[in-house]
């Protein structure tokens, strides 16, 4: 179907397209009729607006960025102005270690931009243009009441001619192999490769989720189902609420370091981030977590409520760890992650 039409149908949504009985000769509309026609055009006008709030983001790492090998370093995707704040909401990894940042509008105007806060709990990133762009902006839905089977809006920068239609094919807790694990993850289909902050749009025109990853298992973990993996809205509103009234937000972790994969109840290493902390304490690829602190783990979301719990950065973990044939309790010395990026201000 032509992305016209599809827009088209997106905007019927909005203003559910529920057709009113044509009254008779000289018979005026009801009331009620009128008032959902006009609360309908409010819908699709709102549509429209976070349509046009989405805007496109080209950013370049810092030279020696430690994210380079994972991410490269001239980096593209889509970002949303969030109202009132005029902030820019995006994926985080779009900005990690970011030398500069440029923000795109869909009247094509360029503007330079910073980073004003990346969260690594949730995955979220906000950017703060140089001046503010002109875009009404996007108003933050709730994510916690979208539902399986919602049909909503997958808006990448471009205008409506980028827009699509998305169905959600589940709603579930997601945990990623770089130490990160969020509850009510939105998965849609059909599957999009310009996910990388793009943005979700309900009927009302609100915001409920930033694109994060092409996914497999957009339905469940057990079925093949090509789709993207969406962040819920929820994880970001106290971030934009503190920010916005000039309080910084403290989410460090404890981090270690490891790329982990999940096969069968066992956890696999699948990359040792070169100079952490798990690296400094002689991990390596292929090795196997069997445990942390004595207790037995088999899932990453055992492994990661284990770790944050451990304490805050700089607190010693103990891994139990199968290296070849042998069994060794390894002790990493955590750390945050963010004292790890490197950063302009860090050259």
């Amino acid at each position: 179907m032509p992305l016209r039409l599809l827009v088209a149908a997106a905007l019927c949504i909005a203003a559910h397209c529920v057709p009113a009985a044509t009254p008779s000769r000289g018979e005026q509309a009801p009331a009620a009729a009128t008032a959902a026609s006009l609360e309908g055009e409010r819908a699709a006008r709102a549509v429209l607006d976070a349509i046009d709030a989405v805007v496109r983001i080209k950013v370049k790492a810092v030279p020696d960025a430690r994210s380079l090998r994972t991410l490269g370093r001239e980096r593209e995707g889509s970002g949303i102005v969030i109202a009132p704040s005029g902030l820019i909401l995006t994926i985080g990894y779009l900005i990690l270690e970011a030398d500069t940042i440029e923000v795109t509008d869909n009247a094509g105007k360029t503007v330079s931009a910073s980073v004003a806060f990346y969260d690594h709990a949730s995955g979220f990133g906000l950017v703060r243009p140089a001046i503010p762009l002109p875009a009404k902006g996007a108003l933050l839905g709730n994510s916690g009441e979208v539902s399986a089977a919602e049909r909503l809006i997958f808006a990448t920068h471009g205008g409506k001619e980028s827009a699509s239609l998305a169905t959600v094919a589940s709603k579930r807790r997601f945990a990623g192999y770089w130490e990160y694990l969020i509850d009510d993850a939105i998965f849609t289909v059909p599957p999009r490769g310009d996910h990388s902050g793009a943005a979700l749009i309900n009927r009302e025109g609100r915001l409920v989720g930033i694109g994060s990853l092409i996914v497999a298992d957009a339905a469940s973990p057990s079925r093949r189902t090509p789709g993207n993996m969406f962040v819920p809205i929820d994880l970001v509103k106290p971030i934009v609420a503190e920010i916005a009234a000039g309080r910084a937000r403290e989410t460090a972790r404890p981090w270690i370091g490891l790329s982990t994969q999940e096969v069968e109840g066992r956890l696999f290493v699948l990359r040792v981030q070169e100079d952490g902390p798990a690296a400094a304490a002689g991990l390596k690829a292929g090795d196997i977590i069997l445990g942390i602190g004595g207790d037995q783990v088999e899932s990453l979301e055992q492994f990661y409520m284990k770790l944050w719990s451990a304490g805050p950065p700089g607190a010693a973990i103990r891994l139990n760890v199968l290296q070849g044939t042998n069994i060794r309790e390894v002790e990493v010395r955590s750390m945050d992650r963010q004292q790890f990026m490197r950063t302009k201000s860090s050259l």
